[in-house]
């Protein structure tokens, strides 16, 4: 590409990732909202150093040039300047512009870009910022009532990708334990969703959750006026100001993300909505062939969308069939925007192939050819004697990781031959590396045992329910299944354990 083109291109990117600014929606004020204080955050030293001290020297600076190191190595003497700084900041519920500055770096989501969309704007901001955030983010969290949004498994204690995904199966799987149901799983997609929070809309909902008023207000100015500019190789486009959204590399992006999207619950009993930061999942229970509810709960969905500036990307939205009926026939497509949703076979859900016949071969299969590509490196390591512990270290990092993601999901319910096929994996990496290594079923057994534990303490989990004591005080009530694919799940499986 030319030094014109790339310049061009810059300037292009910029204008293009600013377009959700005019996108805005008048914003629907709540009627009424739980009272609030407006007592105003105070920050203290010891809080700003401990933040600068821990401050990453690895990341890239922003566009203030002052690295992470710095600030980290001068943590002593620079905390009571800062400290000063942030608080009176949270004091006039203002940024300086310069600490909201971002320079955007386009960065590729395939190999070869076919659009705009199909890169991913991400923001460097000062890394001093990102110490400030933190700070804001633990004290946002620290007011957030611990039952909010409970099918919200992304920035949260004890919460994982395991989680969002055993809820999903369990959910239909208890479903489909009854003759004569199925289930419909959709899939959406978010066209990008960070960049189209309206800062208004986001302001009345953390009002409604009962965050201070100063503390709102600041954060609608974080969102607001913020000085972007796009680089690309060594171009850097005219800089733009925008009101919308919030930037991809923020440390409360995630977070804000998260509260703008709390109310997003379904509405009828037989629907759940699974939610992982912006990827969500709505489980539909049907029963008897009626899917009226189901209809209607995507149509909610689509006006709450419409409400709150999101946009749903009907071509990587997605939609499975979890049919186990004798002589089934398929329901009727379902509508988005007047587009039919694709009917999948199988979809990755957060890291996990999930299949319509509900097998986990296809999950197997992706693993192992992984791991096995991995090996290759593990065996160039032990050829330029690496000494033992450090290929067992990189084993576990980079070959056990991939083999055993979400392994509390599927391991009960997936077959023996998926078994022996990530076990020979295991056993290779064993005899490469000279050490024993754990046996999957181990890694299994201890992931069972300690994932149920953090369940059991945490009252506020979604699932905290599903454990329930017998009298004697010693064993859990065992779920009741009528199929192998309930019994062979999470939950059920460690009720009899």
């Amino acid at each position: 590409m030319s030094t014109g083109a790339d310049a061009s291109l810059a300037r292009e990117l910029n204008h293009f990732f600013a377009r959700f600014d005019t996108q805005r929606p008048p914003a629907d004020t709540p009627q009424s909202s739980p009272p609030h204080t407006n007592s105003t955050l105070v920050l203290q030293e010891q809080e700003v150093r401990r933040v600068l001290k821990s401050a990453n020297p690895r990341k890239a600076t922003g566009p203030d040039g002052v690295p992470g190191k710095v600030l980290s190595a001068c943590a002593d003497q620079l905390a009571d300047v800062f400290t000063s700084i942030f608080n009176q900041s949270l004091q006039q519920c203002s940024i300086p512009a310069c600490l909201k500055t971002s320079t955007i770096i386009p960065v590729l989501k395939k190999p070869a870009a076919d659009s705009l969309n199909d890169y991913r704007p991400v923001a460097l901001t000062p890394v001093i910022m990102k110490c400030f955030e933190r700070l804001i983010a633990k004290h946002i969290k620290d007011n957030l009532p611990p039952t909010l949004d409970p099918l919200q498994f992304a920035y949260k204690p004890n919460r994982s990708t395991d989680d969002a995904i055993s809820t999903t199966l369990h959910s239909a799987l208890s479903h489909l334990d009854h003759p004569g149901n199925y289930v419909r799983l959709l899939f959406l997609d978010f066209s990008s969703a960070f960049n189209n929070i309206i800062p208004d809309i986001l302001t009345e909902k953390l009002l409604h959750l009962g965050l201070s008023s100063p503390i709102c207000s600041w954060i609608k100015d974080f969102l607001s006026e913020r000085p972007q500019s796009v680089k690309l190789g060594p171009h850097l486009s005219s800089t733009i100001i925008i009101s919308t959204g919030s930037p991809q590399g923020c440390v409360l992006s995630p977070l804000l993300f998260t509260l703008y999207t709390s109310d997003c619950t379904p509405t009828h009993p037989c629907n759940t909505i699974i939610k992982f930061a912006d990827d969500t999942a709505v489980v539909g229970l049907i029963s008897g062939e009626d899917e009226t509810l189901y209809r209607d709960e995507v149509s909610r969905l689509k006006k709450w969308c419409s409400g709150n500036n999101l946009h749903l990307n009907t071509t990587k939205t997605k939609e499975i069939i979890l049919d186990f009926r004798k002589g089934r026939v398929d329901p009727p497509p379902l509508y988005i925007k007047g587009v039919s949703v694709d009917r999948v076979p199988s979809i990755r859900y957060l890291g996990v192939l999930i299949t319509e016949d509900l097998s986990w071969t296809a999950n197997t299969t992706a693993a192992v050819g992984k791991a096995q590509q991995r090996l290759h490196f593990l065996r160039i390591l032990r050829r330029n004697n690496l000494y033992k512990k450090l290929l067992v270290t990189f084993y576990r990092a980079t070959i056990e990781s991939i083999l055993t993601y979400c392994i509390t999901a599927w391991y009960a319910g997936f077959s023996a031959a998926d078994r022996k096929a990530l076990q020979r994996v295991i056993n290779t990496a064993q005899k490469i590396t000279g050490s024993p290594l754990p046996s999957l079923e181990d890694i299994a057994s201890s992931r069972y045992t300690s994932r149920a534990r953090q369940i059991i303490k945490d009252s506020h989990h979604p699932n905290h329910h599903l454990f329930q004591l017998l009298l004697s005080g010693r064993r859990y009530r065992s779920h009741k299944a009528r199929t192998n694919r309930l019994k062979n799940s999470f939950f059920p499986e460690q009720s009899t354990s």
